[in-house]
């Protein structure tokens, strides 16, 4: 898994936008404004935090090693997950819809309305 598929894989998303809003090495996805994905572009191996539900977070750091505390994130809702193979691609991208359907789940009415208005991309 690399960053051209990760970021491939969440632009086919429906109301996902990137964007560099901290520095040049923090690739950042968002559904209709709300962040569900960081990518640290300069770590080796890439690392993205994504969102987590509080007890699925620590399921998640108990069974994968590479699955850690959201670096620089609230600890609680945000894993940091490391991409050096050791979990298979299917899963990661299977978190990263987790993490998306849980920002688009917390999204205020309006916002998650217009997000079901649009189409596929």
């Amino acid at each position: 898994m690399n960053i051209e598929k990760i970021r491939e894989y969440c632009l086919k998303k429906k109301g996902v936008t990137e964007e560099f809003p901290f520095n040049e090495e923090t690739l950042v996805f968002k559904v209709i404004g709300k962040i569900f994905i960081l990518a640290s572009l300069d770590s080796i191996p890439l690392q993205v935090n994504l969102k987590c539900d509080p007890e699925k977070a620590i399921e998640l750091r108990e069974e994968y090693e590479a699955v850690q505390p959201g670096y620089h994130m609230n600890k609680r809702h945000w894993n940091t997950v490391i991409i050096d193979g050791s979990i298979p691609n299917k899963k990661i991208l299977g978190w990263i819809d987790y993490s998306y359907n849980l920002v688009a789940a917390g999204l205020k009415k309006a916002d998650r309305e217009k997000l079901n208005k649009l189409t596929n991309k």
